[in-house]
C-alpha cells in the first residue's frame, strides 16, 4: 500500500502519545501561527497555548512563558512541529500536576483518553478478554478466532478489522447494529475496514459511549489504550443496562419514601449499584457505608456480608474469619462462583481495589440475584413513574446527542439532570459558543432553589436570542421538570445546530438561511437524479415507513453502500423493521452520527426523519468533487451492476448476515454528527483528505448552489478547511471533525487502483 495515513511524526514514541484526531488538530494550530516567513518561534507559543482548553484556567501566558524560558534562552529560535508537540506534553504534565486530580469524574462513561500516560492494566485486559470469549464464542464469524489468549496481543489484532467491536456493541445493546451491514470477510480491504470502524464508533455513541478523540485510524492501528478504553465502556454499559426503574422496577424498594423515587431515577447506574449494595449491607448488619468500588471493598468484608445475605445457602463462616485479605478475597470469589457469577477479577484485583473490575463484579452479582422484593404495589408505582414509549425514545435521542457533544457533564436521566440548568448552559455554549455568561451561572451541586431558577432563566434568555419558540416559558418550568417543554426546547436546539452546520457549508456564498424545505428539496432531487421515482412529500409522509426512499437516497449519495439483495419490499411490519434497521446501520457505516431507532422510521417520527435526512445531506455535500461528479471506472463498474427490483421475489439473503461481498463504500469523510465538538463553532468538518504535511488541500472557491442540483461544487469548498477539535476552545473559529470520523487519507482513486491491482 502506498497510501498516506494521517499526520506522521518521525519520533514514534512521540506519535504514540497522541491520537490522529489530536495530531491533526494540533497541526492545524501550529500552522495557524506561522509568520510571514512560514516560521514559528518560541515567542509565538504563549498566546496560543494559553487559549487551548488543556491549559485554559490552569496556566496563563506568563506561566507558560516562564516554563518555556527554562529550556529556551532565545525566544526568537524557530521550532518545528515535533518540538511543538514536546512542549505541549511538558505543559500538559505541569498543568495536571498543578490542578491535581480533583476534576476527574468517577463515572466510567466520562473516562477520557489521556495523551500523557498510556498504561495497560493486564488484569482489566484479561477480564475483558474473558468476557468476549464468553459472550461471542458461538458467533458464526468470530468463533474461528476465539478463544483469545489474554497473555498475547491477539485482542488488539482481532479488533483491527472492526468486526469484533461491532459484535460486542450488539451484545451490550442488542439490535444496535444490523449485522448485515458489517463487512465480514476474512481479509478486508481499506474501504471495508474503515466502514466497520466508522459504523462501530457511530454506534458506540448511539449507546452512550464517550468516544472523544478516537478516530477510525486509531482502531485500524489497534492502539491498546484506546481499544481497551472503548471495550471497557461497551462492557460496562452492558453490565449496568438493567440498573434503572424501566428495566428493574423492583429498585423502588431502595427508597423509603415515594418522593425519593425521582432522585433515584436521576442517579448514574454505578450510583444506583452502590445504593443497592448498601441497602443489602445494612440488612446484613454491616456497619460501614460503601462509597466506591475501590478502597471501600479492598478488605473483602463488604463482599462477604453482601453474598451472605443474598445467597445464605452458600454462606461460609470462614470468609469473615479469614485474617489474610487475599485468602478472604478468594473465598468471596468461590462463593460468587457458586451463584454462577462470572469471574471478572482475581483476589489480587479485590485487594488492590481495581475500580472497574470491582464494579463489573458487583454488577454480575446484581444480575444473578438482586434480592429485591416483588411487592406488586411498589412495582406498579415504579412502572407509573416511567415515561410512555414516545417520550422515552425522544429522551434517549436527546440524551445521547448531548453526551456526544463532549461537554463536561454526563447525562444519565435527561429530565432529572437538566433541572438545575447547568447542563443546558453547557449545551448552549457548545451549540452557540460565547452565548453563556458563566459569571452569572451556578455550578452543581446547587442547594439553593433560586440558583437553579437563575440558571434556567439564562437558558430561556439565550434560547430567545437564538429565536427559538419559547412563548410563556420561564426558567421555573425547567426546574419543575416539565417533560414536554424540555423535549420541545431540546428539539429546537438540536434543529438549530443542524441547520447552522448546513448553513456553514455555503457561508462563503452569502446564501439565505437553510430551512427544512431546502433539505426536503435536496433529498427529492438527489433521488430523482439517480434515476429513481420515489419522492417524499414531507417529513411526515407515511410512505416513508417502508424505508425504500431512504435506501434509494443512501444509494444515490454512495452507490456502493446499499446491498439491494438485503432490502425487503417494506410492506409488512416485519419487512419495514428490517429495512429501518438496515437504513440506520448503513447511514452510520457511511459516516452519519444519528440517534434514532427503527421505530422512528416505521412510525414516521417527523423530527427523527428530518435529522436522518439532514445527516445524509450533510455527508453528501462534503464529498470531494471528483467522487461525486465523475466516478472512476472501477466505481462505475461496481455501481452499474444490476439491482434486484423491489417488486420482484427477494433473495433469501434479505435476512442473512452479509458475507462482505457487497461492494464497499468510501467512508473516508467525517461522520456527520450534529453534535458540535466541545467549544467549537458549529461549522463544517473537513472532508477527510489530508496532504502529506497534514495540511488541507489547495483552496478552491466555487460558487455554491442552494437547490442541490449540483452539490459537488459545495463539496469542493470543503477541501480548504482545516481541523480544530482537540482543544475545543471557543476563541478560534474552526471547523469540526466528528470523533467517529475516518482519519485515513486514502483517496478514492488510490484505493480503487490498489483494489483492482490486487
Amino acid at each position: 500500500m502506498s497510501s498516506f495515513v494521517g499526520v506522521l511524526v518521525s519520533d514514534q514514541r512521540l506519535q504514540s502519545q497522541f491520537t490522529q484526531v489530536e495530531l491533526q488538530s494540533l497541526k492545524s494550530k501550529f500552522i495557524s501561527i506561522k509568520n510571514q516567513n512560514g516560521k514559528v518561534t518560541v515567542r509565538d507559543l504563549p498566546p496560543l497555548m494559553a487559549k487551548l482548553k488543556a491549559f485554559r484556567d490552569k496556566l496563563d501566558e506568563e506561566e507558560i512563558r516562564s516554563v518555556l524560558g527554562e529550556s529556551n534562552s532565545d525566544f526568537t529560535n524557530e521550532i518545528d512541529f515535533e518540538s511543538f508537540l514536546k512542549i505541549y506534553l511538558d505543559l500538559q504534565s505541569r498543568s495536571t500536576a498543578k490542578v491535581g486530580n480533583s476534576k476527574h469524574s468517577s463515572s466510567f462513561l466520562k473516562a477520557t483518553t489521556t495523551t500523557l500516560l498510556h498504561t495497560i492494566n493486564d488484569s482489566e485486559k484479561a477480564s475483558y478478554v474473558a468476557h468476549i470469549n464468553s459472550y461471542l464464542r458461538d458467533d458464526p464469524f468470530l468463533k474461528q478466532f476465539l478463544p483469545i489468549d489474554p497473555s498475547s496481543n491477539a485482542l488488539f489484532d482481532l479488533a483491527k478489522d472492526g468486526v469484533l467491536l461491532c459484535k460486542l456493541i450488539n451484545v451490550a445493546v442488542p439490535g444496535t447494529i444490523d449485522e448485515r451491514a458489517i463487512n465480514t470477510k476474512r481479509v478486508l480491504n481499506p474501504w471495508e475496514r474503515n466502514e466497520n470502524h466508522t459504523l462501530c464508533l457511530n454506534s458506540a455513541k448511539a449507546i452512550g459511549c464517550t468516544v472523544v478523540n478516537i478516530g477510525t485510524q486509531d482502531l485500524v492501528e489497534g492502539r491498546p489504550h484506546l481499544l481497551l478504553g472503548l471495550i471497557s465502556q461497551i462492557i460496562k454499559i452492558q453490565l449496568l443496562a438493567d440498573l434503572n426503574l424501566r428495566k428493574t422496577p423492583q429498585l423502588v424498594e431502595l427508597v423509603e419514601d415515594n418522593n425519593d423515587v425521582e432522585e433515584l431515577m436521576g442517579l448514574a447506574p454505578e450510583k444506583v449499584l452502590l445504593k443497592w449494595m448498601n441497602f443489602h449491607l445494612k440488612k446484613a448488619g454491616y456497619k460501614k457505608n460503601v462509597t466506591n468500588f475501590s478502597s471501600d471493598v479492598k478488605d473483602g468484608e463488604a463482599y462477604a456480608y453482601l453474598l451472605n445475605v443474598l445467597a445464605p445457602e452458600h454462606c461460609s463462616p470462614a470468609t469473615l474469619d479469614a485474617k489474610d485479605t487475599i485468602e478472604r478475597a478468594n473465598l468471596v470469589l468461590d462463593h460468587a462462583e457458586r451463584m454462577d457469577c462470572k469471574r471478572y477479577l482475581s483476589p489480587k484485583d479485590i485487594v488492590e481495589g481495581s475500580a472497574n473490575l470491582n464494579l463489573a463484579f458487583v454488577a454480575q452479582i446484581f444480575h444473578q440475584r438482586n434480592g429485591l422484593s416483588t411487592d406488586n404495589k411498589k412495582i406498579s408505582f415504579a412502572e407509573m413513574m416511567t415515561d410512555d414509549e414516545l417520550i422515552s425514545r425522544e429522551e434517549r435521542c436527546f440524551r445521547l446527542w448531548i453526551n456526544s457533544l463532549g461537554i463536561a457533564s454526563y447525562v444519565n436521566n435527561l429530565f432529572e439532570d437538566v433541572k438545575n440548568g447547568w447542563i443546558l448552559l453547557e449545551v448552549l455554549d457548545k451549540v452557540y459558543p460565547g452565548s453563556v455568561n458563566w459569571k452569572q451561572a451556578t455550578k452543581p451541586p446547587i442547594r439553593m432553589p433560586f440558583r437553579k431558577v437563575e440558571n434556567c432563566n439564562q437558558v430561556v434568555g439565550i434560547g430567545k436570542q437564538l429565536k427559538l419558540s419559547l412563548v410563556n416559558v420561564a426558567g421555573n418550568d425547567f426546574v419543575q421538570g416539565n417533560k414536554k417543554l424540555i423535549l420541545a426546547f431540546l428539539w429546537q436546539l438540536m434543529r438549530f445546530n443542524m441547520l447552522q452546520l448546513l448553513k456553514n457549508l455555503r457561508s462563503r456564498s452569502q446564501g439565505k438561511e437553510f430551512s427544512d424545505a431546502d433539505i426536503l428539496t435536496w433529498a427529492n432531487k438527489k433521488v430523482k437524479n439517480s434515476g429513481r421515482t420515489s419522492q417524499m412529500e414531507s417529513f411526515k409522509d407515511k410512505s416513508l415507513s417502508s424505508g425504500l426512499f431512504f435506501l434509494e437516497l443512501l444509494s444515490a449519495v454512495e452507490p456502493r453502500v446499499v446491498n439491494w439483495n438485503l432490502v425487503t419490499k417494506g410492506e409488512s411490519d416485519e419487512e419495514k423493521k428490517l429495512n429501518a434497521t438496515y437504513i440506520i446501520s448503513v447511514a452510520r457505516k457511511l459516516g452519519c452520527s444519528i440517534f434514532l431507532l427503527p421505530e422512528d422510521i416505521m412510525e414516521v417520527n417527523q423530527k427523527m426523519i428530518l435529522t436522518l435526512t439532514a445527516s445524509i445531506m450533510y455527508w453528501s455535500l462534503q464529498q470531494p468533487v471528483d467522487e461525486q461528479s465523475s466516478p472512476s471506472p472501477t466505481a462505475s463498474s461496481r455501481s452499474a451492476s444490476p439491482e434486484p427490483s423491489i417488486d420482484a421475489t427477494l433473495s433469501p439473503a434479505a435476512t442473512a448476515i452479509s458475507d462482505g461481498s457487497s461492494s464497499p463504500s468510501i467512508s473516508g469523510a467525517p461522520s456527520l454528527d450534529f453534535a458540535s465538538i466541545p467549544g467549537s463553532s458549529p461549522v463544517l468538518p473537513l472532508n477527510g483528505y489530508l496532504a502529506h504535511d497534514g495540511t488541507a488541500p489547495p483552496k478552491e472557491s466555487p460558487s455554491l448552489l442552494l437547490s442541490g442540483e449540483d452539490d459537488s461544487c459545495i463539496a469542493a469548498e470543503v477541501s480548504n478547511i482545516t481541523i480544530d477539535h482537540v482543544d475545543f476552545d471557543t476563541t478560534t473559529s474552526a471547523p469540526l471533525v466528528d470523533n467517529a470520523a475516518s482519519d485515513t487519507a486514502i483517496s478514492t482513486r488510490q484505493v480503487e487502483k490498489e483494489d483492482t491491482e490486487s
